[in-house]
């Protein structure tokens, strides 16, 4: 072939445009949301509310460990909420090393002479194990999208 410079311009055919219909039905009227502002309004302030009256009865370390979760909460939020797709499985690599962290603190309490924390730390290793392994497997499918050829297959 011919190479040429700049590349000839693309011949573009369009369809004609639909006839607009005769008689259109009315669009149905939209249903209201559930969560109006209003509402959303008022369920914050009885959720503010409901932490104000259990930090005031809460013996003293709870507020304190409550203010960070909830500020832990917030601060997650948005910073997942901002990462851009591509980033995804750095992401996740991430998840992996907090789900490390908390699969050492329940081997820790393992060794608890209470039934229920055994338990407990048992279960919290088992869902942060699977957690873990899920997130090696899905980094490495995607991984092994950008593999070249014959090394896609491993």
């Amino acid at each position: 072939g011919e190479v040429t410079w700049p590349p000839p311009p693309v011949q573009v055919s369009a369809v004609p445009a639909a006839a607009p219909a005769a008689a259109a039905a009315p669009a149905p009227e939209p249903k209201q949301p559930w969560l109006t502002p209003v509402r959303k309004a008022v369920l914050i302030g009885v959720g503010i509310a409901a932490l104000f009256a259990i930090n005031a009865v809460a013996p003293a370390p709870l507020p304190q460990h409550f203010t960070v979760l909830a500020l832990s909460v917030v601060i997650g939020f948005y910073v997942i909420g901002k990462v851009a797709h591509a980033l995804h499985t750095p992401l996740m690599s991430v998840t992996n090393a907090i789900s490390g962290i908390i699969v050492v603190g329940a081997i820790v309490q393992l060794t608890s002479d209470v039934l229920v924390v055994q338990i407990l730390a048992a279960v919290a290793v088992l869902l942060a194990s699977i957690n873990i392994f899920g997130g090696f497997a899905v980094t490495r499918r995607m991984l092994a999208m950008f593999a070249k050829g014959d090394r896609a297959g491993s």
